[in-house]
């Protein structure tokens, strides 16, 4: 292994040399778009196995597999830096939807990772599983990757290790903080997790027990994770009124811990917090002229997608989920957190109207999807409130909600910014079997798409080159990823193919499962998954470790 890592920079030389070589694959006449930022160029790209070979004029070439690419853009695979294909890549892990646009790396874990597991946690998981059943067969992070490559996934995979499983698995639900003991083990489990290729660690904050976690223990955590050269990414704690303040939390920690770090989904909720926007841009261009190295990533819509429990206090969450379905039974209780819920709503979306309710687990409650709120309410004659503690008690889950709540000029300004990467903060599914018995939120099928058609090619927010940048090179650089993100030659073959003026998402609020269009080829490793805009059925991913992996070396 040793010797043909010595002897591959002569062999790709060789290669590129020679007009006269056979390659693999021969994508020809292509306007290349490389990842770095730079002015797209008229050329082609050879590809030898899983390696890009040489990229220049190969007019005399050969290619076993050739794609004339005239008209169309080349470029890397993207990379989604917040995926929740977690599930859906176990159901079906041809991972449809975001193929179809170009995604080629799903990064998993916001704050919640597929491991590490112990023996209670994977009782809970199985009891609360949806409409995608499986077997658990890994208890560790590395093991649940190494489990889905092995099952067969198109798109490669990563993962970050979650503070919330971290805290589950060694505190459980209490709002307290964790013991001496406790904390030594969660900060061994961010080192057997950074070993086995995690590429950081991830918070989501403003969901119970993650919640519970003070900005020490945050630190000590990601002082274990910076050993490796590891990174922290977060869901902030505060999203709307207290917005400021969570960046300043994030800036803390990453000062302290001396740790890489982003913030997930970037927003402002809520229509008088959009103000704060440029505020927060200040504080985050402030400390990355200090030295702090923070970037951000966003999903192109002006809803968000989660559950009924974001709009609940922490403290009747505190526990576990059965003991907030009891809380939510006594009529007492119920009288304060309603109130609760409904000045959430009344401030941070405006009115019941703009809550879409998307996905139950229970298949008697699935004729309410796709309705907002306020119609549910006035179906079982329920005050909003009460209609939201009656689903959560009937459908024994958080549900599947969408909020309305965001601002269009933000959200093109925040594109923008030079430090900003994309994420779809949703699954990769495919509009048949067991997808279809819910609905979702239309960037799990058009977040990318959407970026590329809607406001680079229609609304030319940003040219092209920046937003393949902020796709690719952007990410990879920030997760310490090695050879991939960029079309160079010696670089994996992670290569798309689409045509710029086609590309567009399809789907909608009220239509979710329709896939994007526009793409034409895809390669994951050197293998077509996409061909002519169509899945081939290759799935070729692999696990794509960060830099602590023990592996390496």
């Amino acid at each position: 292994m040793k010797l043909f890592k010595i002897l591959l920079p002569l062999l790709l030389l060789v290669y590129g040399c020679s007009s006269h070589t056979e390659y693999d694959v021969l994508i020809r006449n292509g306007q290349i778009i490389d990842g770095s930022g730079s002015p797209a160029f008229k050329g082609d790209i050879g590809i030898m196995a899983d390696t890009i070979a040489v990229i220049g004029d190969l007019k005399n070439a050969k290619g076993r597999t050739e794609i004339d690419a005239e008209g169309l853009t080349v470029a890397p695979g993207f990379i989604n830096m917040l995926s929740w294909a977690v599930e859906s890549l176990i159901e079906d892990g041809k991972s449809q939807g975001d193929i179809r646009q170009g995604v080629t790396l799903e990064v998993l874990g916001e704050g919640d990772s597929w491991g590490p597991w112990n023996d209670k946690m994977k009782e809970d998981i199985k009891a609360s599983m949806g409409d995608i059943k499986y077997d658990i067969e890994w208890t560790t992070l590395g093991e649940y990757l190494d489990y889905l490559a092995k099952k067969g996934v198109s798109t490669n995979i990563t993962s970050f290790v979650g503070t919330s499983t971290l805290r589950i698995y060694a505190v459980g639900y209490e709002d307290r903080e964790p013991t001496e003991a406790e904390m030594e083990l969660m900060k061994q489990l961010v080192r057997e997790a950074m070993e086995e290729g995690a590429v950081g660690v991830s918070s989501a904050l403003e969901y119970v027990p993650a919640s519970f976690a003070s900005p020490e223990e945050l630190i000590e955590l990601c002082k274990v994770a910076a050993e490796y050269d590891g990174m922290y990414i977060s869901h902030l704690r505060n999203e709307d009124f207290q917005f400021l303040e969570a960046i300043d939390e994030l800036l803390r920690v990453a000062k302290e811990a001396n740790i890489r770090s982003e913030i997930y989904h970037f927003k402002q909720v809520g229509k008088t917090n959009w103000d704060k926007l440029d505020k927060a841009i200040a504080k985050i261009d402030s400390a990355r002229a200090e030295g702090l190295y923070i970037t951000a990533d966003m999903y192109n819509y002006v809803a968000s997608s989660t559950g009924f429990d974001i709009i609940m206090p922490e403290w009747v969450q505190e526990g576990g989920f059965e003991k907030l379905v009891a809380r939510l039974r006594d009529p007492e209780i119920r009288k304060t957190v309603g109130q609760d819920i409904i000045n959430t709503i009344m401030k941070k979306q405006g009115s019941p109207e703009k809550v879409l309710v998307v996905g139950f687990d229970t298949d008697s409650l699935k004729y309410l999807q796709g309705k907002t709120l306020a119609e549910i309410a006035a179906i079982r004659g329920t005050s909003p409130e009460e209609t939201v503690m009656d689903l959560v008690i009937d459908d024994g889950s958080r549900c599947s909600v969408v909020y309305f709540s965001m601002s269009e000029d933000n959200l093109k300004k925040e594109m923008a910014l030079p430090w900003m990467s994309f994420c779809s903060d949703g699954k990769s599914m495919a509009p048949e079997g067991v997808f279809l018995k819910s609905a979702t939120h239309p960037r799990a099928y058009g977040n990318f798409a959407r970026l590329l058609g809607k406001y680079v090619r229609d609304e030319k927010v940003i040219p092209l080159e920046d937003a393949i940048y902020k796709l690719t090179t952007l990410p990879a650089t920030n997760m310490k990823i090695e050879k991939r993100g960029a079309l160079k030659e010696g670089f994996y073959a992670d290569v798309v193919v689409f045509d710029p003026a086609k590309v567009q998402d399809h789907s909608t609020f009220q239509d979710s499962h329709k896939y994007s269009t526009g793409m034409s080829h895809v390669f994951v490793n050197g293998v077509q998954v996409l061909k002519a805009g169509e899945h081939t059925g290759a799935t070729p991913g692999r696990v794509v470790r960060g830099p602590g992996w023990v592996g390496r070396n």
